[in-house]
């Protein structure tokens, strides 16, 4: 029987086009949403910002705003 690589190479398209047809949905997106938490409620864990405290709403909206701050281009040229 002869090596074909013609045939090799179809066969090996073919299998990495079904391949890529068998990825399951993306489900994070979904589960990101929660309308029954408010954002400011958050989780005390080891990974929010050092000025935040959870539950409370004021301390999330200095957070948010001087993080929304150092991302702003012309704040950080002045």
């Amino acid at each position: 029987m002869k090596f074909n690589f013609k045939t090799f190479g179809l066969c090996f398209a073919a299998a990495t086009l079904l391949a890529a047809c068998s990825e399951p949905p993306e489900i994070a997106a979904k589960a990101a949403k929660r309308p029954d938490v408010a954002p400011y409620m958050g989780a005390d864990n080891g990974f929010m910002t050092k000025n935040w405290t959870p539950k409370n709403q004021t301390s999330w909206t200095e957070s948010v705003d001087k993080r929304t701050q150092g991302q702003n281009e012309y704040s950080r040229v002045k």
